[in-house]
């Protein structure tokens, strides 16, 4: 597994002081925990200060190598200040699974895997994601085969532009990103609100890992005014029924986007994210 030139590096039962060793590419066979800073006792994944002597978060990188299971990897939630990052964590600790939040583009290189959530405005979400290095980072990521899963404007800039605020995007699956019209309708011309506000349905075109053990009929909750629109339609892996069709799960390879909010859906919701978890990155695993 790579890792970043410089980090720290400390067998867990061995990790007793702020020592700093050079990082190695040899690590076949090791997971990896990661804190936010250096500390001198063995720690797990937060968002907050992990040193008991800090008041202030804790900043400099630290991997500490020990024995666990390949579930027990870290998986890290991009900070772009495209909010809903908590509820996603907050999903995932149910789950008992460890979660880092990190706008640092060198921890989520490290990541075992990445959810790339959001909700806001595509262009500021892009500047955002520029200053920080992130679009590289995740670019990377999506070249290495490390599993990735867009939730809501995560799933919306990973196409070529959007609509809102005629806005490049990253581009890992080519299309576009449309605003719904103002005249949407429904059956015999009952208007529809934009934003798309509340629970619907999906249907499947394609099976996945990520959406077994779901049935067929479940509803997730959804809130926006922009769907993607994917130029391949193979890439669409399910839609969504709003006044007309609409992409509403995308996926390439590595990378499942979808246009809900897992961690909002309740328990196949839950079910999405768990799959998630130990889902090893291929289309057909």
């Amino acid at each position: 597994m790579w890792m970043p030139d410089g980090w720290a590096v400390k067998r867990e039962e061995d990790f007793t002081s702020t020592e700093t060793v050079q990082g190695s590419r040899d690590t076949e066979g090791a997971s990896l925990k990661l804190c936010a800073g250096f500390c001198p006792a063995p720690c797990t994944v937060s968002r907050e200060p992990l040193c008991p002597k800090e008041k202030s978060r804790l900043t400099h990188p630290v991997l500490m190598f020990r024995s666990t299971p390949y579930g027990d990897l870290m998986i890290a939630i991009i900070d772009y200040q495209a909010g809903n990052l908590t509820s996603v964590q907050r999903a995932l600790a149910f789950l008992g699974r460890d979660s880092l939040i990190t706008h640092d583009p060198a921890q989520v290189l490290a990541a075992e895997r990445i959810i790339f959530p959001g909700v806001g405005a595509a262009g500021k979400a892009m500047s955002d994601l520029r200053r920080l290095g992130m679009d590289q980072a995740l670019l990377a990521s999506y070249e290495a085969g490390k599993p990735i899963l867009g939730i809501c404007l995560g799933t919306q800039i990973i196409l070529e532009r959007s609509e809102e605020n005629e806005t490049p995007c990253i581009g890992l699956i080519k299309g576009e990103v449309r605003r719904f019209p103002g005249n949407l309708t429904e059956g015999e011309g009952r208007a529809l609100k934009v934003p798309h506000m509340g629970w619907n349905g999906i249907e499947f075109k394609q099976d996945h890992f990520l959406f077994r053990g779901i049935d067929a009929d479940r509803e997730f909750y959804f809130v926006h005014s922009y769907y993607p629109s994917p130029r391949d339609p193979a890439t669409v892996l399910g839609q969504t029924h709003y006044g007309f069709s609409f992409a509403s799960v995308l996926f390439s390879r590595n990378l499942v986007a979808v246009q809900f909010h897992p961690e909002k859906s309740g328990r196949p919701g839950l079910k999405i994210l768990s799959n998630f978890c130990s889902w090893g990155g291929k289309e057909d695993a």
